[in-house]
């Protein structure tokens, strides 16, 4: 047996990989040489998938939806997005995660934050491919400074 892995005959924009460091870990890379480490919740400075799919989700409704809030806000806005969720132990999976978009509001009339919060949801549900792709298989439920989001 050698150690010696075969090439990737695929990669291309999009690619990426993980590679074995140890037991149930692993440095996940793109094309472009970042990387990060997975594993389990037990492992110190690891990401786990699930925490990775988060992840995956908010910083998706966070791109597609910077423009939108940047031309009300302005280019130096501040926002937090979290993901919440935990898996079904019994079937091991997701059923429901909430993502909780943390934005200052203050300087907009109400008619302004009513018209603001519909364009971000827009948004993200118009540009968000990860969200588009779970979309049936997860419940993704979206919320701004603790308001709901509404289709």
């Amino acid at each position: 047996m050698t150690d010696t892995l075969p090439p990737a005959v695929r990669v291309g924009h999009g690619s990426v990989s993980v590679t074995r460091t140890g037991n149930r870990t692993f440095d996940g890379s793109n094309e472009r040489g970042s990387t990060l480490k997975i594993g389990p919740a037990d492992a110190p400075g690891h990401f786990t998938p699930g925490e990775l799919l988060k992840l995956a989700l908010a910083g998706c409704a966070g791109m597609s939806s910077d423009r939108v809030i940047a031309r009300r806000l302005g280019d130096e806005f501040q926002e937090t997005i979290w993901a919440h969720g935990t898996s079904d132990l019994d079937e091991d999976r997701y059923f429901a995660i909430d993502e909780e978009i943390l934005l200052n509001l203050d300087a907009l009339e109400p008619a302004e934050r009513a018209k603001l919060l519909t364009l971000i949801r827009s948004s993200i549900d118009r540009s968000c491919t990860i969200a588009r792709s779970v979309k049936g298989s997860i419940e993704l439920s979206k919320t701004v400074n603790g308001e709901p989001l509404h289709p």
